[in-house]
């Protein structure tokens, strides 16, 4: 059963339930990092790392051209559990990540979400995540810890 809620005069989809998640989902999310995506996060976080966006920079690094802060994938991974597993409502407790190769600009990455583990009595899931790139190397990955939504009984 999915609920909603009024938020500001506009109906929300709630997220599920711990009780209504099932061991075994998965969600495939494709992004495409763009500079404005960069831009955005450096302006909000005031981190000025020329490894970032400095391409004369990065080019005398090992690198050989920027790279998307690690913060910003994990951002993009912790968004798919909010809006999806398992969705709004769910408050995110916990994540172990382990970054295997650096992403580039421009680059195009699929991530893989995995519910492994739900426990009800603690209402919590473990969901496996993976970032492919564009070359079909594993980029990133590792476990999200999440309570889902639970609604106070009046």
């Amino acid at each position: 059963m999915e609920g909603c809620c009024l938020l500001l005069g506009k109906k929300r989809k709630l997220g599920r339930t711990v009780e209504e998640i099932k061991i075994g989902e998965k969600l495939k999310l494709t992004e495409k990092i763009e500079d404005k995506d960069l831009l955005l996060y450096l302006g909000l976080t005031n981190d000025s790392n020329p490894l970032y966006i400095q391409h004369d920079f990065a080019s005398q690094t090992v690198f050989e051209k920027p790279v998307v802060p690690t913060i910003m994938l994990t951002g993009i991974l912790t968004s798919a559990v909010s809006k999806h597993i398992p969705g709004p409502g769910s408050y995110i407790n916990g994540q172990q990540l382990k970054f295997l190769k650096p992403v580039h600009h421009y680059a195009t990455i699929d991530f893989l979400l995995e519910v492994i583990e739900v426990d009800i009595r603690h209402n919590e899931i473990i969901v496996k995540v993976e970032g492919i790139d564009e070359n079909g190397e594993i980029a990133l990955q590792g476990q999200i810890t999440a309570n889902p939504l639970r609604i106070l009984e009046n």
